[in-house]
């Protein structure tokens, strides 16, 4: 605090700023209230601008949290797809949140302190989100301790030390063939199309809206589907065989298309109040599409990914192998196929037979969803 003293037979007030006991700057100011101001004022501005400087001429080698979170969500943000980065990126934050929070540094990581972070986790939001965040948050430590310099590696990863998280796992929504049908009835024009290709290629919400007329080839029948669910996040292109009816309907998109010059199957037709919506554009996410269509069909609401539950689901059901189901899905191991049909309802013991058929018998064909047998003549008619 500035003190009062008697300079030339004045009183005046003198700010002063100490570090490690020695005087590191003072100055004078003069006798009255308002000078006192200005003196704490400024010993406050010195003494933070001497404490930013000693941490810029400090030398360190340690890495902080705030860098590691950084850095290794610029390479998600390189190698996964939008959906895997903003996951990634939304727990990385609530755990820096959480650290930083309570002074952590990044030595100071232990099992304890991941566990304290999961625990809270589970308790507000269940055993499936605390082993996500766990899965997400021990990929991410592994990651800094094999490319970081200065990243502590001596000690265990912290978040795969800590158990899993008890969870109730429920089969995923697979909606009745019915349901699907009585949707698609209901749905005209390019969304009447959109929902036969999810359907004929068990495809992902991103394969479909990504997809450009140039991934479909009408003379061969085939289309190309693009995703980043690989190992290593490279962007995997895959051929698929067309059903009659898919090409039917592509091929009557192609012709009665609004945007002749779009390089996107799909695109934004209307006008929206929407800064998202742009006519003419792909699609994003369509959030609201199929909870007012299912409404409107008056049908249990299921997304554009059930649709590929749908598919899969179906095709094992009439005795499909699992080796063009895997094709279908696109999944790159035969065990991928096993567990997701699994997380479909199917019966454990008939899947093993058929992992079992199928490393004997070795890679399988193209499949494509079987036909209804009425759509096929009106597609073609179309065509």
């Amino acid at each position: 605090m500035p003190t009062k003293t008697n300079r030339r037979g004045k009183l005046r007030w003198r700010g002063v700023v100490k570090q490690n006991g020695k005087i590191a700057a003072s100055r004078w100011f003069g006798s009255g209230k308002k000078e006192y101001r200005k003196a704490v004022v400024w010993e406050e501005k010195t003494r933070k601008w001497l404490l930013e400087e000693a941490r810029r001429t400090i030398p360190t080698d340690s890495l902080s949290l705030l860098d590691w979170g950084n850095e290794y969500l610029s390479f998600s943000r390189r190698r996964h797809s939008g959906k895997t980065y903003k996951e990634k990126k939304a727990v990385i934050q609530r755990f820096l949140g959480f650290a930083i929070q309570a002074g952590r540094e990044m030595d100071e990581i232990t099992p304890g302190v991941a566990m304290k972070f999961l625990q809270a986790q589970f308790d507000v939001r269940g055993g499936n989100a605390a082993n996500k965040d766990r899965k997400n948050l021990a990929a991410a430590w592994q990651w800094g301790r094999k490319y970081l310099d200065g990243f502590p590696r001596n000690q265990v990863n912290p978040f795969s030390a800590v158990d899993k998280f008890p969870q109730q796992k429920h089969p995923r929504y697979v909606p009745p063939r019915e349901d699907f049908d009585r949707v698609l009835a209901l749905a005209k024009g390019q969304d009447h199309v959109m929902l036969t290709a999810f359907l004929h290629l068990a495809a992902r919400r991103g394969e479909i809206f990504n997809l450009t007329w140039q991934d479909v080839n009408f003379e061969e029948g085939q289309v190309f589907l693009s995703t980043r669910k690989t190992r290593d996040g490279s962007m995997n292109r895959v051929m698929l065989r067309m059903s009659t009816e898919l090409q039917g309907e592509l091929l009557w998109w192609w012709e009665h298309r609004p945007f002749k010059r779009a390089k996107h199957v799909f695109v934004m037709l209307e006008e929206s109040c929407s800064p998202r919506h742009n006519p003419g554009e792909p699609f994003k996410t369509r959030q609201h599409f199929m909870k007012t269509i299912c409404r409107r069909a008056n049908v249990k609401p299921f997304g554009f990914h059930a649709i590929r539950h749908l598919s899969a689901s179906y095709l094992y059901k009439i005795g499909k192998p699992l080796s063009l189901i895997q094709r279908l899905l696109r999944h790159e191991a035969p065990s991928t196929t096993e567990r997701y049909l699994k997380s479909l309802g199917s019966e454990t013991e008939e899947l093993k037979r058929a992992v079992d058929e199928f490393s004997r018998r070795g890679r399988g064909q193209v499949a494509s969803f079987p036909e209804n047998e009425k759509a096929s003549e009106v597609a073609a008619s179309k065509a």
